[in-house]
C-alpha cells in the first residue's frame, strides 16, 4: 500500500491555494476515471472533474481533517454527477468499460469484447447504489474507508455490500459464458 501524504498536502493547500496544484495531481485521474465510467465520454468528464476541482477549492477552509479526504472530494464528483444528471440525458455506453480498462487497439480481439459486452449488460442491470460501489472502488480506486465517506455509509457495510455484489456478478458472469 502507498504511503499516504493527503492530510499534509491538504493542510499546506488550506494554507496556500497555490499548493492545490499537489492535492490535484494526486487525485486528477482517480476522479477522472470515476466521472468518466459515470458519464461515458471524455469531453463531459473533463468537464466534470474541472467543476468539482474548482468546487473543492472554493470549499477547502470548510473541510475539517478527519482523514478522508479522498470521500469528502469525490461526495463533491457525486454531485457534480448528479447536477450533470438534471441538466442532460445520461448517454453512458457499452464502451465505457473498454476505455477504462484502457483498451486503445482498434484491432479488438472478439471473444473480450463479447465478454466486456455482456459483463456490461450485467452492470447495467445493477441498482445505482451497487453500480456507484463499483464506480468508486475500481474506476477511483478509493479505500473502503473512503468509499464509506462519498457514500455516507459505515465502513464495514461498504466491505460487506462489495463483497456480496462482487460474489452475485461472479455468479451472473459464469451462468452469461455458459449461455452461447
Amino acid at each position: 500500500m502507498r504511503p499516504d501524504n493527503t492530510p499534509n498536502l491538504v493542510k499546506d493547500a488550506q494554507r496556500d491555494p497555490a499548493a492545490f496544484a499537489m492535492v490535484y495531481d494526486r487525485y486528477l485521474m482517480p476522479v477522472y476515471r470515476y466521472l468518466y465510467s459515470r458519464v461515458g465520454n471524455a469531453v463531459d468528464a473533463e468537464d466534470l472533474t474541472t467543476q468539482t476541482f474548482l468546487s473543492a477549492l472554493e470549499r477547502l477552509s470548510g473541510y475539517r481533517e478527519n482523514g478522508n479526504f479522498a470521500g469528502w472530494l469525490f461526495a463533491i464528483a457525486h454531485s457534480k454527477v448528479i447536477d450533470h444528471y438534471r441538466r442532460e440525458k445520461p448517454h453512458a455506453g457499452s464502451d465505457v468499460l473498454w476505455k477504462i480498462a484502457g483498451q486503445d487497439d482498434p484491432v479488438l480481439d472478439v471473444e473480450k469484447r463479447l465478454e466486456l459486452e455482456k459483463l456490461a449488460s450485467i452492470l447495467q442491470h445493477l441498482s445505482a447504489d451497487e453500480q456507484e460501489i463499483i464506480r468508486l472502488r475500481y474506476a477511483a480506486d478509493l479505500s473502503f474507508s473512503e468509499m464509506a465517506v462519498a457514500l455516507g455509509k459505515r465502513e464495514d457495510a461498504v466491505k460487506k455490500s462489495l463483497y456480496r455484489l462482487l460474489e452475485r456478478l461472479k455468479q451472473q458472469a459464469e451462468n452469461q459464458m455458459e449461455t452461447p
